[in-house]
């Protein structure tokens, strides 16, 4: 009797790529402000006052706001809201120097002190309303 193998089932590659993060915002104008002023984005596009895309290198943050359809409330009627631990992690050069400079400027919010692991320094911002955005610097290697 012949022995017979069987591979495993093929997965489906529906997911091509990562398009981007999206955050919910309360002013999507204000959010543009903030990630093109104070964290070098590029706007991408916008739709004021529903949605914007930014983006940065190749990650995309799409912001929306209370009218678009991304911020839509779920079946169950739970609304999205801007905040939580979930976050963008930006890869920065110089991180004392970079929350000096954020620090200089108009108001950010701080969520915590720079953390230093084995694989670098961290620091926690919030952007205007409150969605958290992590600056990373690694360790040198």
């Amino acid at each position: 009797m012949a022995e017979t193998t069987s591979s495993p089932p093929q997965a489906h590659t529906f997911v091509q790529s990562v398009h981007g993060v999206r955050y919910q915002v309360k002013d999507v104008a204000r959010a543009v402000a903030f990630y093109t002023q104070r964290l070098g984005f590029k706007l991408e596009h916008q739709q004021l006052p529903a949605f914007a895309s930014v983006s940065l290198g190749e990650t995309n943050i799409l912001l929306s706001g209370p009218g678009a359809s991304g911020s839509r409330p779920l079946p169950g009627g739970q609304r999205q809201e801007p905040g939580g631990w979930n976050r963008v992690v930006l890869r920065v050069s110089d991180l004392p120097g970079c929350i000096a400079a954020l620090k200089s400027g108009d108001a950010v919010r701080f969520r915590n002190e720079m953390e230093t692991g084995p694989g670098g320094r961290q620091f926690q911002i919030e952007d205007p309303d409150g969605n958290p955005i992590e600056l990373f610097e690694p360790a040198a290697r």
